[in-house]
């Protein structure tokens, strides 16, 4: 199918940064075709009038849980740890798989609202939110959560559940597949070595948390004498492509590890604050020059998979800290969220940037909105004013999966039903935390 966005403003790449300029964007089949210049034999089936609208590039979530979404606003105003084993953990040994389909549905349905194409889920029942992204047309990197010690039975069955899906899967290309070891804490330093070697073997990246807490600190401190880095370093994980999710608390030698194994670190600056975990250094990170990307981890810890929200975050929230205004740009938080998201999951080369041969991952945003209105500076409207709301149309893949804020792949009042069925069932709509 050939789709024209005609006359349509857009954020397309220009040397190391974006610019917004006016332009046609011609998509054929799932991918750009041209930005700019007709391509020769192309015929428009649709053309999408771009006055008063703006393309960008998908936006790219690099480190959540989908299926927490039904746990929204469930588990507030907790400790880490206490939030984790003693809410989180018991509501999550009394999911279904259908509960888990159904929650990544509506975290898909959020993201998709709010012009998230792609993103980076760990999970812990197989085939359910591969199911859903088959389903609704979405972009996504899955991650069996892994938690095991040394060569146990458990750890092994994970590791088996993670092959498996990826094999079930391989005729979708929106789905790609790493390895989840969760963390530090959940991973004892002989399972981290099997994983490592088994990515190794297999070609795959990692998907890993690390450093997300005060209490984390303490105990690996306390059982291995260094830091989750330095662990996680020393039994291999950095040895393939990694990214890693929080580094909040973190020393000027993990940067250096970071750095030199050219690790990714996901920040997720809603869920790092309201757990009281701290802000991660991103602008250290910057400085020495590792790839930093943005998430929003789950919806039980956030409480919101809304990227926008999460950039606003992340450009607001150093500039207060370190009290210097030109602490991450607006320019510069854009592609933290787009391309440099791309770049961790190994998918620069597809997504993350409005250029002919990618794929045709793409938010259109209404520009007659409060929230953008005066158009003085795009690019810093997406940092600073813009909500989310603005989002009309997302096309994946090539295909329209939202037109004029309609969900075309999933049946929103369907799953909007379910969700609640699920909470009801758990109590989780009458418990108070």
């Amino acid at each position: 199918m050939g789709i024209l966005l005609k006359n349509i403003l857009a954020a397309v790449p220009e040397g190391n940064t974006d610019v917004i300029k006016e332009t046609n964007i011609y998509i054929e089949g799932s991918r750009i075709a041209a930005v700019g210049t007709q391509p020769e034999g192309f015929q428009a089936d649709k053309v999408i009038d771009g006055k008063d609208r703006l393309a960008i590039p998908g936006l790219i979530n690099c480190h959540t849980h989908s299926y927490m979404s039904f746990m929204r606003n469930v588990a507030d105003d907790l400790s880490f740890m206490d939030w984790l084993f003693g809410t989180i953990d018991p509501i999550e040994q009394q999911m279904t798989d259908e509960d888990t389909y159904w929650g990544a549905c509506l975290a898909i349905i959020e993201m998709m609202k709010s012009g998230t194409t792609c993103f980076n889920d760990m999970q812990m029942n197989i085939h359910q939110t591969t199911r859903a992204v088959k389903e609704s047309g979405m972009r996504a990197v899955i991650s069996r959560g892994l938690v095991g010690s040394g060569n146990d039975e458990a750890g092994q069955m994970r590791l088996a559940q993670a092959y498996e899906e990826r094999d079930a899967f391989r005729d979708c290309d929106r789905l790609s597949f790493m390895l989840g070891p969760h963390a530090p804490y959940t991973c004892d330093d002989g399972f981290m070595r099997i994983v490592s070697e088994e990515a190794k073997k297999n070609n795959m990246r990692i998907h890993v948390h690390l450093s997300e807490s005060e209490s984390e600190i303490s105990q690996i401190q306390e059982k291995y004498g260094c830091t989750p880095i330095e662990m996680a370093d020393k039994n291999g994980l950095f040895d393939v492509p990694a990214i890693a999710a929080h580094c909040v608390q973190i020393t000027e030698s993990d940067i250096e590890i970071l750095k030199k194994k050219r690790v990714s670190v996901v920040t997720n600056p809603a869920s790092n604050m309201k757990l009281g975990n701290g802000f991660a250094p991103v602008p250290a990170l910057l400085e020495a020059g590792v790839n930093v990307c943005l998430g929003t981890d789950g919806a039980a810890s956030n409480n919101s998979l809304n990227m926008f929200h999460e950039m606003s975050l992340l450009a607001l929230i150093h500039k207060g800290v370190r009290r210097t205004p030109q602490c991450i740009s607006a320019k510069e938080n854009f592609r933290i969220a787009t391309i440099n998201g791309a770049k961790a999951l190994g998918l620069e080369k597809e997504t993350g940037s409005l250029e002919a041969g990618k794929k045709a991952d793409i938010a259109i945003l209404n520009l007659n909105t409060p929230s953008l209105t005066p158009r003085n500076n795009l690019l810093a409207g997406l940092s600073y004013s813009a909500n989310g709301s603005e989002v009309e149309t997302v096309i994946i893949d090539g295909k329209i999966t939202m037109e004029d804020r309609k969900v075309l792949t999933l049946d929103e009042e369907l799953v909007y039903r379910k969700v609640n069925e699920i909470i009801a069932r758990m109590g989780l709509d009458k418990k108070e935390y």
